[in-house]
């Protein structure tokens, strides 16, 4: 055989031998780098036909990631979820702490009413009682004649504390005297001894002084000094002037 032909055939399988070892450091390249991608945990198929080197490293690769993403979906879920039921709570507590504020305002604001409504009252009863203090009470009046006298008489009996009523003033009255105020009896024992009855019921000058009432007059003919003494008198000795039917 020619020495060049020689020559090129011995070239070619160079060639040849140089590309299959290129290929075979590429496969050692890419298990090397499956296998160090792939979690230490990760077992090694022992039965069936074993899978390419590269398809094996690819598809734990993918494995891991897609896991590695849902969990992180997972924990960033849990993170928003808790960041929302965060907020609900503090907007509850927010509101329930305007809405105790706005209560505790509005008690405030009720009783500061109130306050002012008691002191409006009182200033009210004060400026009642001062323009009752300062208006003069009328007196009251009594006519000049025998009733206005009775009954002049019995209010004064009243404050005083003693009994009597018109009707038995009355009688007793048109018995002694015939309602004349200046009546006198200068023919009884009473007459006889120098001290005669006198006024609308007859009373003697000492009984007049004894159970004179305070607040009358002291002149034994006035009306109701008359008619107020001897229904004292007649209250000490009878229990009442009602209870008198005859001299006394």
């Amino acid at each position: 055989m020619p020495k060049n032909i020689l020559n090129r055939a011995h070239s070619r399988l160079l060639t040849k031998q140089r590309k299959v070892a290129v290929a075979g450091v590429a496969a050692l390249g890419t298990a090397a780098l499956a296998l160090s991608a792939a979690p230490s945990s990760a077992g090694t198929v022992t039965t069936g036909t074993p899978a390419p080197t590269a398809q094996v490293a690819t598809g734990t690769v993918l494995h891991h990631v897609k896991g590695t993403v849902t969990d992180q979906l997972a924990a960033e879920s849990i993170k928003l979820d808790t960041l929302a039921a965060q907020k609900k709570a503090a907007d509850a507590a927010a509101a329930k702490k305007a809405a105790e504020a706005a209560a505790k305002k509005a008690a405030a604001e009720a009783a500061a009413k109130k306050a002012a409504q008691v002191r409006a009252a009182k200033a009210a009863a004060g400026r009642s009682v001062q323009r009752l203090e300062m208006q003069p009470v009328a007196a009251k009046t009594y006519s000049d004649n025998l009733d206005g006298w009775i009954r002049e008489a019995l209010d004064i009996m009243k404050s005083k504390g003693i009994p009597g009523s018109y009707n038995g003033l009355h009688r007793n009255i048109m018995r002694e005297s015939s309602g004349n105020p200046n009546a006198i009896n200068n023919w009884d024992i009473n007459a006889v001894n120098g001290i005669p009855s006198k006024g609308l019921l007859q009373v003697i000058p000492p009984t007049f002084q004894a159970y004179h009432v305070p607040g009358t007059s002291w002149n034994i003919y006035d009306p109701v000094a008359n008619i107020t003494a001897a229904a004292n008198y007649a209250a000490d000795r009878y229990g009442s002037i009602d209870n008198v039917n005859s001299a006394y």
